[in-house]
């Protein structure tokens, strides 16, 4: 059974700096990109960042370039996002997501999310 589970949200102040986790279990990781997208109520969800496992391949939106890496541990089966320079606009529950690729073809597997709050 395919399963991604994301750790790591918390409240953190504009500036700060939050490294959330996405562990996978179920499937070929090397077959597949994972992709962090974040919504808030009553918003679309929206591609923060993706992962090409096979070689490793990265993209991010606009709005995170600079501010946000993410990074794979296939050892550990783990996608990690880390971000920096939090702003009260990154305020979302953030996803992980199966993907074939990282242009965002979705395999249909999403985690159940966890809850990034910036604020002062």
């Amino acid at each position: 059974q395919l399963r991604v589970v994301e750790s790591g949200g918390a409240s953190v102040q504009p500036g700060g700096s939050l490294r959330l986790s996405c562990t996978t279990s179920g499937f070929t990781l090397e077959w597949y990109a994972i992709a962090w997208l974040r919504q808030a109520r009553g918003k679309e969800r929206e591609g923060v960042s993706c992962i090409s496992i096979a070689d490793g391949k990265t993209y991010y939106a606009d709005s995170v370039k600079g501010r946000f890496t993410i990074s794979r541990d296939n050892g550990a089966r783990t996608i990690y996002l880390q971000m920096n320079n939090l702003k009260p606009d990154d305020t979302d529950v953030y996803y992980c997501g199966i993907y074939y690729d990282c242009s965002y073809r979705p395999v249909g597997v999403w985690g159940q999310g966890t809850q990034v709050n910036v604020s002062a």
